[in-house]
């Protein structure tokens, strides 16, 4: 019955998935994918709390068992058939990346385990007498229960808002770096609203000395790569970078090797110098690790204070970025 159910839920699940954007929903509805997950998830949680229950009440309160051949082909068959049901779920989560087969396969899954320990227990006091039906019921019931746990956070993540997957990540970079007019990428952002619904947006650095038409028609060119080859909706900013100012790539690679004293996992970028009569400002952004351990104004004094070592007569003027990818 509940496996009636949870197959309802994921047809709903994906008949609403399904829907047009519309002007309520401009980025579609790809994410109720993820709710009816979640529900499935409950499913297999409360299932197995529910199994913990009686296999507690039927160790407190034993009963004696029955045997029959008849029993023992039923259980064979169905842990048989809920294996290739299980499987079967699995190939199509693989293919399209659903929260909702997932959960449908790991609820097959523990159909299987649950199946076998009643199996087990069967034969056991068949050939013995020994009732350990509720044993190895408690037993199959906590694997379930940390199983929908586990289910829950996995359906649960993408609503909340996880980082992108590390393999899309790098897809991303080198797609873009591929192209001979780009120098460098920074602040990618991208929003999961359903399977095959991913929206990004990062900066691709140009030198400042080239064409600027030439490197939007690049840009527009790498967006449509996105669109066409990945279906990402990609929207690139351009950041003009100077490149052939041998004063301006002496402080940078200065105030490189200061941010990597402090911490080698900082970087920078837009790194820009203005030069006036009393004092130069160096202007750039860092991106710092969530975990760093001290605040913006106390990395600020830190780099400061190993920056002017050699530059007195430099300000500087400093934006810390958080990266949303790991």
């Amino acid at each position: 019955m509940t496996d009636a159910a949870s197959s309802v839920i994921t047809l709903i699940g994906f008949k609403l998935s399904g829907k047009k954007p519309d002007s309520g929903h401009p980025y579609g509805h790809g994410r109720v994918e993820y709710i009816s997950g979640l529900i499935m998830s409950f499913i297999v949680l409360l299932l197995g709390l529910s199994l913990l229950k009686s296999s507690v009440n039927r160790i407190l309160t034993p009963k004696p068992s029955e045997f029959s051949w008849l029993t023992v082909a039923v259980l064979i068959v169905s842990i048989f058939a809920k294996l290739w049901l299980s499987l079967f779920y699995k190939k199509f989560q693989k293919l399209t990346g659903s929260a909702t087969f997932s959960a449908a396969s790991a609820d097959s899954r523990n159909d299987v385990i649950t199946t076998f320990a009643v199996l087990l227990s069967t034969v056991i006091y068949a050939v013995s007498g020994f009732d350990i039906d509720g044993y190895t019921g408690a037993l199959v019931s906590v694997f379930i229960i940390i199983s929908g746990i586990g289910l829950i956070r996995e359906t649960l993540d993408p609503l909340l808002g996880q980082p992108p997957e590390k393999e899309l990540v790098e897809e991303i970079y080198n797609r873009t770096m591929a192209h001979r007019g780009v120098i460098g990428i920074h602040d990618l952002v991208v929003h999961n609203y359903g399977p095959g619904r991913i929206f990004a947006s990062l900066h691709a650095e140009v030198p400042a000395n080239a064409d600027m038409l030439e490197s939007h028609d690049m840009i527009d060119n790498i967006e449509h790569e996105f669109k066409n080859e990945m279906g990402l909706e990609m929207v690139i900013h351009i950041d003009p970078v100077i490149t052939d100012d041998p004063y301006v790539s002496h402080l940078k690679s200065q105030m490189i090797s200061v941010i990597n004293r402090i911490d080698e996992r900082l970087t920078l970028h837009d790194f820009r110098v203005v030069k006036g009569p009393t004092h130069t400002n160096v202007i750039f952004d860092v991106v710092v690790p969530r975990d760093i351990g001290f605040g913006d104004k106390e990395l600020k004094e830190k780099i400061d204070e190993l920056f002017s070592e050699k530059n007195e007569n430099c300000n500087t003027v400093i934006t810390f970025d958080r990266s949303y990818i790991d």
